[in-house]
């Protein structure tokens, strides 16, 4: 089945992908040096402990430039691997396979370390009842993916771009005047979810009063995120945000707070460590 994201267009991201690593002369080294009939195996394998992701875009790389292919998925997006673990088995024209080879293992790698990363916060925060939420902190271009990336690794998609939600920061209320007639103004707009960033616990009840259907608590310690919590009653969600690491975020899910984002799953995850290792036929 064909890899399928919405507002993600495959087709075009492999064609403009290649068209950057081609170039207007294309692979000079593999057409210099492999026979045009050539054919290789390969194998692509983790070599570190990982959670997969990207396996169906490496595939398209592969298949754009030789459709007849053969490819055998061994494990699938989402799932941990232990080192060592084969990924993808192929079989088809070298040439094809080694032109390809970059751009397929760029995405798994990039998407896996993000889907590893990812995980490794869900697991921090397993029990404490919060959900995992990720952020629009992504590379231009890329967010779709690296959101896709963060749903294989277990966290929750969160805003996935402007239109999606109304999201009143500081900059907003400093020009509204204050938080309780910001969100009146994005009521007024006919905005149905409208969430307001509060650093203070006086902006909770202003905020809610007005008609906020979420609460993002910014950067509170544990013992404000409680309190937070309480004055909220359950009214409409809670999300704990801002510098929340991997050493800090079960103290802060274990507040009460409904979600808990965090911007460093894809802001800051390293590549995994996945190899592909080929062979002639």
């Amino acid at each position: 089945m064909a890899f399928h994201l919405d507002r993600f267009d495959l087709d075009a991201f492999v064609a403009a992908t290649l068209a950057e690593d081609l170039g207007d002369a294309g692979d000079i080294t593999a057409a210099a040096v492999i026979p045009a009939e050539a054919r290789f195996t390969g194998v692509m394998d983790s070599r570190d402990a990982i959670v997969v992701a990207g396996l169906g875009i490496a595939e398209a790389f592969f298949r754009s430039l030789d459709p007849a292919v053969a490819i055998t998925r061994l494990v699938e997006d989402g799932d941990s691997v232990a080192p060592g673990t084969e990924l993808l088995r192929l079989e088809g024209a070298a040439r094809a396979m080694l032109t390809a080879e970059r751009s397929a293992l760029n995405t798994v790698q990039h998407l896996s370390g993000i889907a590893t990363l990812t995980r490794a916060y869900v697991d921090a925060i397993a029990g404490t009842g919060a959900t995992l939420l990720d952020t629009r902190k992504t590379i231009p271009g890329l967010r779709v993916l690296e959101k896709y990336a963060t749903r294989m690794g277990g966290a929750t998609n969160h805003r996935m771009g402007l239109w999606d939600s109304a999201m009143i920061k500081d900059n907003h209320v400093a020009v509204a005047g204050d938080i309780g007639e910001a969100v009146r103004r994005a009521k007024a707009a006919g905005i149905a979810s409208i969430i307001a960033e509060v650093d203070t616990l006086a902006q909770i009840a202003p905020a809610l009063d007005a008609g906020a259907t979420h609460l993002l608590l910014d950067n509170m310690p544990p013992d404000m995120l409680r309190e937070a919590v309480a004055m909220v009653g359950g009214r409409v969600p809670t999300e704990a945000s801002g510098g929340v690491r991997l050493d800090t975020i079960r103290a802060i899910a274990e507040s009460g707070v409904t979600y808990v984002s965090v911007g460093r799953i894809t802001q800051s995850a390293p590549a995994a460590d996945i190899g592909l290792d080929f062979a002639a036929l």
